[in-house]
């Protein structure tokens, strides 16, 4: 499905970029994207598929640190266990600039 959605904004993209239709299709291509955009149907996808990959995310993240976490550094292991009790704790932001999103 990823790739098949990713393949119809590309042939969106390049109709727009490339044809010599103008500002008004231009213009019907940009109201056809926004309602489908603010359907709630799509919404509802969009929020599910997004909430799997943070899940899916969140597993992988402690798999892969469990499993490396004995072959790293000791400074950079150090770094890993602050960031996971500053995660538990919901103290926010970390300070190398990446989000809690």
């Amino acid at each position: 499905m990823r790739y098949r959605l990713t393949f119809v904004v590309g042939l969106a993209l390049g109709y727009v970029l490339g044809t010599k239709a103008g500002r008004e299709r231009y213009e019907q291509l940009k109201k056809s994207a926004r309602q489908v955009s603010q359907n709630p149907a799509v919404r509802n996808t969009a929020e599910t598929a997004a909430q799997q990959g943070r899940q899916f995310a969140g597993k992988a993240y402690h798999v892969v640190s469990d499993r490396v976490g004995e072959r790293m550094p000791d400074s950079v292991a150090q770094r890993v266990r602050t960031l996971r009790e500053r995660n538990a704790n919901g103290d926010g932001p970390d300070d190398w600039g990446t989000s809690n999103t």
